[in-house]
């Protein structure tokens, strides 16, 4: 199967040994980002402009692969702190419209660069 890497300069860069979204056929499958502008490598500040800026960069990077929000099929969201679930619900559904993605919300003890929220993406796009 042939596989292409995705980028975007609207993203931030990999911070590590990984490309922003790798499509296999008709599913692209986008890597983990956390709250960095894309501009400065910098991570943001506050839970509200984290998952804002975590929800751009996974925008910017669907719309490098062909496709957009509304392709998305899957989302799993990685946060230091469940008590903000609420938080990312609410600006999660200015991003995305119903029918929603299948999601998952995991807590964990921490993320890369001190960021309080991460997120990848699965999308499905037609060739």
């Amino acid at each position: 199967m042939n596989r292409t890497i995705i980028h975007s300069p609207h993203a931030p860069a990999a911070i590590g040994t990984y490309s922003q979204a790798v499509r296999a056929g008709d599913t692209v499958y986008l890597s983990g980002q956390i709250g960095l502008d894309p501009a400065t490598m910098l991570l943001v500040e506050g839970i509200d402009a984290q998952i804002e800026r975590v929800l751009d960069n996974l925008k910017a990077v669907a719309e490098a692969a062909g496709g957009s929000l509304a392709d998305i099929v899957k989302v799993n969201v990685f946060m230091t702190d469940l008590s903000h679930f609420a938080k990312f619900n609410e600006v999660m559904s200015r991003y995305f419209a119903q029918p929603y993605p299948a999601r998952a919300v995991i807590g964990v003890a921490a993320l890369p660069r001190g960021a309080l929220v991460e997120a990848d993406a699965v999308m499905a796009v037609s060739r």
